[in-house]
């Protein structure tokens, strides 16, 4: 994904005790928490967190003095839900008696609302003798920025001020270097039998058969005594929250295999888990837990992928990142006028300069693909409204390119970071030795990378279409300065010996003759000639790349090569989704479903919930994918990549402008042999489509049809 800077290591320290992969999820707007299996917080990677800062460090349960046998936790298919289902062990003697292990059924069930967590924690008496239970919970909160959390170090921070407790409740409060005072306040529906600022202990008599709730909330202001109504209230709040987001847009539904269905509902959950309604407009945040928060690259790719079937989206993250676009040149932000964000942070180190990730830049193709996602946008909505409220941005953006981005002045566009304390590599591929020569050799700056030569390309054509469809001068100029940039992609970065893209031009113009995923994101984007293309295709489907999960990110024998790798080696899902949707561009259908099909069988053994990327060795029978150990779950552009993979498959060309749909010899994967589309906007029309598959061939039929919408389908 994004941010390589040190996910890669403090980060994996910090996870590895219990593994990143294995952390459960929740999130609501900018709160999020993360916990282990049993729901407890133990102040590594988990916590629960509010714009970037650790309210809760520490929630550890133990009843009878000990960890509860976990039997089962999961977190609800609609992502609203964490609940875990424990038992007790045996428990000490109690007025000359004790209860045998395994005669309380303990459950926590959690959820996050409204900048608040939530939760219920229920025991169950199921022995067939009364019992005395003392239940604990040790807590903490540390106040950590969410860079340190991932390993920044920081040879100074503010003051912890001791926690404060009444009968039922914990203040928890940190003045920061920045001078803000952060608070937190843990609060219980019955009061402890002790309390101090860092544990509270009950003791609850529970008769045979019954059962008895403790709950608890926990946000940045005081809160009041917990109760069962708001607890019900809150969390029926969240589920409507929830329902809304995932209701956005067309539906997609398979065949009665309840799997494939399932995979597609996980996804859209977690896309819609991650999404933020912001005043501009829905925003999908990139991933949990190290980057809840809006990026620009990650939202743009995410909100292509949902675009045919949900363009809010896309509405939503293009007028966030315009305003947010750069006015001025500044070396620690990485910015010029009229560049679009990388990632924005709320927390004390981003606001002290610590880090410079408050309001930073330092993406060199998030602008490009700002402009190419505004033209897809158009083309797939007829929503010219909206664009000529953007027209101003786009225009600065495009000057961006042409002043600032193409450093060399050669046309294409190029980075070198502003100061030592941003990104060193700038494009998705940002770990510090991702970009390299054939021999290993780092290269030297400002860096071209190919996809970013692709992006620009689209945003060029967009631009030329855009300028038509509103009347806007330019159209030519803009048209011929994408034949531009194409010719100097095929000229310069073409190898005609290894039938392949080079990944970059370093900055003496040398071709960076490394074999990597890159070339797929070129063929997204259309640029390649149909003869290249076809030879880039073959190359990707070799067993260089295929790892039989999905696309690998370099190709086998590379200098730098290892599956286990962050960049160089690993599989990211939304990387081989844009390689399958730029060969369908050149009609490589059976293709894009092989690949497909390759990625369901991944997600089947990550719980139909796709990491951000995992290990890129080779598939062995009866084994499962090598998780990554520090990857982001859920991560929205993974959630998103079988949507895109879908569209590239059914053929589906959407041109709300012209009132067009267009079906072009669309393939399912393999075992699905039915595929339903409803409610699929065009303009102010909709559809249903309707795949099925007879005999070799994918069959396309239209079930419903407004009079203002034409479908041509062919092949």
């Amino acid at each position: 994904m994004d941010d390589a800077y040190s996910v890669q290591t403090t980060a994996a320290e910090t996870a590895e005790a219990d593994g990143l992969e294995q952390l459960m999820a929740l999130k609501d707007a900018d709160t999020f928490c993360v916990a282990d299996q049993w729901g407890d917080l133990k102040g590594g990677a988990d916590g629960l967190f509010d714009n970037d800062t650790r309210l809760l460090s520490r929630l550890v349960l133990t009843v009878g003095g000990a960890r509860p046998s976990r039997l089962s936790s999961g977190v609800s298919q609609d992502n609203v839900f964490f609940s875990a289902h424990t038992t007790n062990r045996p428990l000490p003697p109690m007025g000359g008696r004790s209860a045998p292990a395994g005669v309380l059924h303990i459950e926590r069930r959690r959820f996050v609302w409204s900048r608040r967590l939530f939760e219920r924690i229920r025991l169950h008496n199921h022995g067939t003798e009364d019992v005395l239970v003392p239940v604990a919970l040790d807590y903490g909160a540390d106040f950590a920025d969410i860079f340190q959390v991932r390993g920044t170090p920081r040879a100074k921070r503010g003051e912890i001020a001791p926690a404060t407790h009444d009968g039922r409740r914990v203040t928890f409060a940190y003045r920061g270097l920045d001078d803000v005072e952060r608070t937190s306040c843990l609060a219980f529906s019955e009061p402890p039998a002790r309390i101090s600022g860092s544990r509270a202990e009950f003791m609850f008599s529970l008769p045979t058969g019954r059962q008895v709730d403790l709950y608890i909330e926990c946000g940045p202001d005081r809160c009041d005594t917990p109760d069962e109504a708001r607890f019900r209230r809150s969390a029926v709040e969240a589920q409507l929250a929830m329902r809304r987001r995932r209701r956005r847009g067309a539906s997609v539904r398979g065949p009665r295999s309840p799997r494939f269905n399932d995979w597609l509902d996980q996804s859209r959950a977690d896309v819609a888990l991650l999404t933020t309604d912001l005043p501009t407009g829905p925003y999908p945040y990139a991933g949990v837990p190290w980057f809840s928060t809006p990026f620009g690259r990650d939202g743009i790719i995410t909100a292509w992928q949902m675009l045919w079937l949900d363009p809010s989206l896309a509405r939503g993250v293009l007028t966030y990142l315009a305003k947010r676009q750069a006015t001025e040149v500044s070396a620690f932000q990485d910015s010029a006028p009229g560049k679009i964000m990388h990632e924005t942070r709320g927390g004390e180190m981003s606001a002290l300069g610590e880090v410079p990730f408050g309001l930073y830049y330092g993406g060199v193709d998030t602008t490009c693909l700002f402009v190419a996602l505004a033209g897809a946008y158009a083309r797939r909505t007829g929503d010219l409204e909206t664009i000529r409220a953007l027209w101003p941005n786009l225009i600065a953006a495009t000057q961006w390119m042409t002043d600032y981005g193409d450093i060399r002045k050669d046309g294409l566009i190029s980075y070198q970071r502003g100061a030592d304390t941003g990104l060193s590599n700038q494009g998705w591929k940002d770990s510090e030795d991702s970009i390299f020569h054939r021999d290993g050799r780092f290269p030297k700056g400002p860096v071209a990378l190919l996809e970013v030569q692709g992006y620009a390309y689209s945003a060029w054509q967009a631009m030329a279409d855009l300028a038509l469809a509103l009347g806007e001068p330019g159209h030519e100029r803009w048209a011929a300065r994408a034949e531009t940039v194409r010719s100097l992609v095929e000229d310069r970065f073409w190898m005609e010996d290894e039938g392949f893209y080079a990944i970059a031009l370093d900055g003496d113009g040398e071709a960076c003759r490394s074999i990597a995923s890159n070339a797929g994101h070129l063929l997204f984007t259309g640029l390649p000639s149909p003869e290249r293309a076809r030879r880039v295709t073959k190359r990707l489907l070799s067993s260089e790349f295929r790892s039989g999960w999905g696309v690998r990110t370099l190709a086998t024998g590379q200098a730098r090569f290892n599956p286990m790798s962050y960049h160089d080696g690993s599989v990211w899902p939304h990387d081989t989704a844009m390689a399958a949707a730029g060969m369908a561009r050149y009609g490589e259908r059976r293709a894009v479903a092989l690949l497909l099909g390759e990625i369901y069988a991944a997600a089947a053994h990550f719980h139909l919930r796709l990491p951000e990327l995992f290990c890129g060795f080779e598939r062995a029978p009866g084994e499962a994918p090598i998780a990554y150990p520090v990857a982001c779950l859920p991560q929205a552009w993974a959630a998103g990549s079988v949507f895109l993979m879908l569209q590239a498959a059914l053929g589906v060309n959407i041109d709300a402008l012209s009132g067009v749909v267009e079906i072009d010899d669309p393939v399912l994967p393999a075992g699905i042999e039915r595929l339903n589309v409803t409610g699929l906007q065009v303009g102010p029309g909709t559809i249903d489509l309707a795949f099925q598959q007879m005999g070799a061939h994918t069959v396309a039929l239209t079930r419903r049809r407004s009079d203002d919408v034409t479908v041509r389908i062919s092949g």
